[in-house]
């Protein structure tokens, strides 16, 4: 019997490049056909042939108290049936300014967007225009959103400007765009010691997601915010992957560490549109319509999303929901790691509050270099089994994977024992 999901893919192709919305979404890291799903509730997505799956991408990263939790939903119906757009200000958007400074100690002041590249994006050029400098810093394997300037590789030696990842994007574009090695103290160092007067910013993800879960260490970002201060630079922590979902008050609440501005997304919408950054008065002053640096947005603040958003944020303060989220990430790096090692497979885990990050390697990713010496090949079969198996998660080896807190001990359970059978047919 055909399924429906090639038939749909075979069609999304005539009039969608690649048949998707978003690159990774049509499965050519792993081969085969992307599901397409026609619903989801709790901890479980649907595909069009009807087949359910363990779900393991929570839209990458927002389903955070799982698919369509009532709350959540009651929320965005009761917000649409006002009207779903105004183009102006609401109180719903000061309620969600105010939450976020409330639960991010490191921002007094938040402009609200409607998604991640748009808030890193705008963090940059608030960045340059506060320090009136143009270069920027930026980690191999960090992923900040498609803006021209971010859509750069490391240059080809040490200290050397970055090139174009994306054709379309202008070698012009990312003159000023320095790309440095994740976790690279003493490479940091040697950079600000040549140009740290000409460093506007340096953006990093705290626990990368895009390269799969990679955490920085404490030296590492210890030393970034000592050479910022020092040289008159802004850290831009980007935590649109691990705002609320790394821990309640994001991944800077683990290190101790206070950024000059704080990118915000995903888990902050709910799974609708909403992103944000935010920082120090001093810096967020020079926004328009107060300041000179310009961003603007038809949809920012919409009152559908804030409400999803809001509604989100207010659930996952519930007590001991974080602890439940992590301690059954935990469980599922843990059981995963345990079935490999049974079957004698090369493989190691690790998970931060409700992120967890899969590697066929014998240890733990500190680097980009480090995850590209993953056998691929040999992920790409496991995805296929787990999916076979209704497990789905992220397909593509080099991306973090999400639990929410209606994952329970029975699910992860059946999914480390589906592991269990999956890893014994690769040996």
């Amino acid at each position: 019997m055909t399924s429906k999901n090639d038939t749909l893919m075979e069609r999304a192709q005539r009039t969608t490049p690649g048949g998707v919305n978003s690159p990774v979404r049509a499965f050519r890291s792993v081969g085969g056909t992307p599901r397409f799903i026609t619903h989801a509730d709790g901890p479980y997505v649907w595909d069009a042939d009807g087949k359910r799956y363990t779900d393991y991408v929570g839209s990458w990263g927002p389903a955070i108290v799982g698919h369509a939790h009532p709350t959540v939903v009651k929320a965005v119906q009761e917000a649409a049936a006002k009207g779903l757009s105004f183009g102006a200000p609401t109180e719903a958007e000061i309620e969600m300014a105010e939450e976020i400074c409330r639960l991010v100690p490191s921002i007094e002041q938040v402009r609200l967007v409607s998604s991640g590249t748009e808030a890193t994006m705008s963090a940059l050029r608030l960045a340059r225009g506060a320090t009136g400098r143009d270069l920027i810093v930026k980690f191999e394997g960090c992923y900040h959103g498609h803006a021209d300037s971010l859509l750069v590789k490391a240059g080809s030696g040490l200290l050397t400007f970055g090139n174009p990842t994306s054709a379309g994007v202008p070698a012009d574009f990312v003159q000023h765009t320095l790309v440095l090695e994740y976790n690279n103290t003493q490479q940091l160092e040697d950079a600000f010691a040549e140009m740290g007067d000409d460093i506007a910013c340096v953006i990093v993800e705290p626990i990368a997601g895009n390269m799969n879960l990679v955490r920085a260490t404490p030296e590492f970002l210890n030393t970034m915010r000592k050479l910022c201060s020092q040289y008159g630079a802004v850290l831009i922590f980007d935590e649109v992957m691990s705002g609320f979902r790394a821990a309640l008050h994001g991944a800077q609440s683990l290190y101790g560490i206070t950024p000059d501005i704080t990118a915000l997304g995903k888990v902050i919408g709910g799974g609708l549109p909403v992103a944000a950054f935010g920082g120090k008065v001093d810096i967020m002053k020079h926004m328009a319509p107060i300041g000179p640096v310009y961003q603007a947005g038809t949809l920012s603040g919409n009152p559908v999303a804030v409400a999803a958003g809001m509604a989100t944020l207010k659930l996952i303060q519930e007590p001991g929901f974080f602890e439940s989220l992590t301690r059954q990430t935990s469980r599922l790096a843990q059981g995963l790691s345990a079935a490999a090692a049974e079957a004698g497979v090369g493989f190691c885990a690790d998970s931060v509050g409700g992120m967890f990050g899969i590697y066929f390697l014998d240890q733990k990713p500190d680097s980009y270099a480090a995850m590209m010496r993953s056998d691929i090949p040999k992920f790409n079969r496991f995805f296929h089994a787990m999916l076979d198996a209704g497990h789905f998660f992220a397909p593509a080896a080099f991306e973090a994977g999400f639990v929410s807190g209606a994952h329970d001990d029975a699910i992860v359970d059946e999914t480390v024992e589906a592991a269990r059978k999956a890893f014994a047919a690769l040996v």
